[in-house]
């Protein structure tokens, strides 16, 4: 056959998420603060819901919530109640169940009466929210409020500031920028001078001396090439040019890095104790000088389950602060039960007020999951709950899974970013989740554990003799936990700890 378009059909099998299930997981997934943000963004969206504050409440939301047992079955349930021990499905007004799945018919009366409300409630609000004129004084406080608010400046902010106060010509302001804008948030000039010079198409000579005038800027050592020059600066600055760790910076900056002080002290002709010493304070020089200009970020978390000792239990509850509490309007249920309707507009009614149905579901059941899921670590680390971290055992999101009735995707999804207050602290629901090494006994040791017998291990080594990764091995072998050199190395690294012959005091 010759070329040409052909038409084939080919059948293949793809998962798509419904809208409503994205959504579930969406709400199963979201921290408490996002969440907020997810439900007041519903809120907007869908006209037949309402948030209802806790005085507000009727007496169907109070018998929802165990307040009240006049109520019945035929209470609606209100979201950001205690769901410690939520109900298995969310039950709602039988009425507006029945409307909300009775066919169609016009209510254009009822339609217009709606309509007439709404722009009754606009008048009264015009009328009760007149515009009040500010005085000059309250704008002048006002002002005056808005220029106290403080913004931090950057570091290239700060160094421009400086280049202002020099003598420096137009020509060489402009290469103090170029020079700048090319400095990191450390401080360090990133590229070579030959390389800058390349781009702004100038010889490298007109580049050194206002490289010199913003080295000589604060902080002391912003402009440094590299690590040795930025240390060197503050020695500079500080006069300190004729001193022992001077010498050592500017001639054994790869003997210092490795500490080999013995070499150090043969070539300096100075002792091994003289270079300790002349190492301890080049450690108080400020090796990053931009550090103090870096933005500092600021993270707020609210715990989303919380553990309290009561006697010999401890009783888990969830945060439902944060969640707006939620019901179906009313207005519209009135709406959906008047007997001539408009097909189209209840329609419309009808699919919101399903929709407003299972966004409430849907929170509910993120309350009874993260509760199940966080009873079950308390109950599986309780021994963490009473003695600390040192007794955290090992445990899997599948063996929770298997527990509370989920799968382990959901169980992932739903410690993904939350936070758990116990009695040892804030920590976040995924800490809790980590492998094993079994001991002499058979029995299952955290990682989380062997971490910290580690770190204690290397607290109280001797500094003139540190413990290689092979004594650490058989120290913990003789706790009868079994693990391997290369695991104690690894977890050494993770725990920011230097080898020994980069830890040794002479």
């Amino acid at each position: 056959m010759g070329p040409g378009l052909q038409l084939s059909q080919r059948l293949t099998q793809s998962l798509v998420l419904a809208p409503q299930l994205q959504q579930s997981l969406a709400l199963l997934q979201a921290p408490s603060l996002e969440l907020k943000a997810l439900v007041e963004q519903e809120l907007q969206q869908n006209p037949v819901l309402e948030e209802v504050l806790e005085p507000e409440m009727d007496a169907r939301e109070k018998s929802a919530l165990g307040e009240d047992s006049a109520g019945g079955d035929d209470a609606e349930p209100v979201v950001g109640a205690d769901l410690a021990e939520p109900p298995e499905d969310v039950k709602f007004d039988a009425a507006t169940e029945r409307m909300a799945n009775d066919p169609v018919d016009d209510f254009q009366a009822e339609f217009e009466k709606l309509v007439q409300m709404d722009q009754d409630w606009r008048d009264h609000f015009s009328q009760t929210n007149t515009v009040t004129r500010s005085s000059a004084e309250d704008e002048e406080k006002r002002e005056f409020m808005f220029n106290s608010i403080t913004v931090e400046a950057s570091l290239a902010q700060h160094l421009m500031e400086q280049v202002r106060d020099t003598e420096l010509s137009d020509e060489d302001r402009a290469i103090a920028e170029l020079l700048i804008g090319n400095i990191d948030d450390y401080g360090f000039l990133m590229g070579t001078i030959e390389e800058l010079a390349a781009s702004a198409n100038l010889p490298a000579e007109k580049l050194l001396p206002v490289l010199k005038v913003i080295q000589s800027f604060e902080p002391v050592g912003v402009g440094a090439r590299d690590l040795r020059e930025c240390l060197l600066l503050q020695l500079e600055r500080a006069d300190k040019t004729d001193t022992l760790e001077y010498l050592i910076i500017r001639n054994y900056m790869d003997a210092l890095g490795k500490r080999k002080i013995p070499e150090i002290a043969r070539g300096t002709n100075q002792t091994v104790d003289d270079v300790q010493q002349a190492l301890a304070r080049i450690a108080r020089l400020e090796p990053r000088p931009g550090r103090a200009f870096l933005p500092v970020v600021e993270q707020y978390v609210a715990p989303e389950v919380f553990v309290v000792k009561n006697g010999d239990d401890y009783i888990v509850t969830t945060n439902d602060e944060q969640i707006p509490h939620l019901r179906i309007s009313n207005v519209y249920k009135d709406l959906m039960s008047a007997g001539e309707n408009n097909a189209e507009v209840k329609n419309y009614i009808r699919e919101k007020i399903k929709a407003g149905k299972f966004l409430i579901k849907s929170l509910h059941q993120r309350q009874t999951t993260i509760a199940n899921i966080g009873k079950e670590i308390v109950k599986r680390q309780r021994d963490f709950m009473d003695k600390g971290v040192a007794h955290l055992k090992p445990m899997t999101m599948s063996q929770v899974a298997e527990v509370v009735g989920v799968h382990e995707t959901t169980v992932s999804r739903a410690v993904s970013g939350k936070y758990i207050e116990t009695p040892q602290g804030v920590f976040e629901m995924k800490y809790f989740f980590t492998a094993g090494l079994s001991n002499v006994h058979g029995a299952d040791v955290s990682n989380t554990s062997v971490k910290d017998m580690v770190t204690e291990i290397f607290k109280a080594e001797d500094p003139a003799k540190p413990l290689s990764d092979q004594e650490v091995v058989k120290m913990l072998t003789a706790k009868g936990i079994n693990i391997a050199r290369r695991t104690v190395a690894k977890y050494r690294d993770e725990l920011g700890i230097l080898p020994s012959n980069l830890r040794r005091v002479y």
